[in-house]
């Protein structure tokens, strides 16, 4: 639940979830991010979710932050619409010109590739948010024993599609973007598409995502 709504400049507030960074906590954030965004309150003109706090941004000349306040307080947020695990498998390769970082990781984290890739592909991932760059997931929680640091000097250009990892997190590039995440595939698969209005991503907060393996042939022949 919220610890606490607090002002956050003149024309916003942010819902303080705790310190924690797990599942359990960005749920319930995600909880009040669907909430309050089908509930169309009056002045409320951005969300933006994180993985422990909600940032509300709101028009001063139709709401103001006692009003917003207290109407997130008495929100219901366990309506069962609110919150459904839309479950995603993503086709990844992991062709020696796509998993750039697998030697660093190999070093880093003391195992095998074999073993690093039998981890990362048995794994169910949570996506806490999106962002950094447009549509790029954060997928969480890798086990402790895979997670390791960022590039000690990110890349000026990181390719679209690339699936990367750092601490405890899994990502996708969706575009061609300076990184410094330790890369081990690539998808053929469009994880955003800004032609889309609606939904523009593929991956949501709240969804359950898994990678599945392709060789790289079915990667240049992929159409799905």
């Amino acid at each position: 639940m919220i610890k606490n709504i607090l002002n956050l400049g003149d024309a916003a507030l942010y819902c303080d979830f705790g310190k924690e960074v797990n599942k359990e906590t960005n749920t319930q954030v995600i909880k009040y991010f669907k909430s309050i965004k089908e509930e169309n309150i009056d002045g409320i003109n951005n969300l933006t979710p994180s993985y422990n706090k909600l940032i509300v941004s709101f028009d001063l000349k139709k709401t103001n932050f006692k009003k917003l306040k207290n109407k997130i307080e008495n929100l219901n947020i366990n309506k069962d619409n609110y919150f459904k695990n839309k479950k995603i498998e993503i086709p990844v390769c992991i062709d020696e010109n796509f998993s750039l970082d697998i030697e660093r990781l190999e070093k880093k984290l003391t195992l095998s590739r074999e073993k690093i890739y039998e981890n990362f592909f048995l794994k169910e991932f949570f996506c806490y948010m999106t962002g950094f760059i447009a549509g790029m997931p954060f997928l969480g929680d890798l086990d402790k024993n895979m997670r390791v640091n960022r590039l000690e000097t990110p890349r000026v250009k990181v390719p679209r599609g690339s699936v990367g990892l750092t601490e405890q997190f899994a990502n996708i590039y969706t575009f061609d973007s300076p990184g410094g995440w330790n890369i081990i595939g690539n998808t053929p698969l469009t994880i955003f598409d800004s032609s889309k209005e609606d939904e523009p991503n593929l991956i949501n907060p709240g969804d359950l995502v898994t990678f599945k393996e392709i060789t790289k042939e079915q990667y240049i022949n992929y159409n799905g």
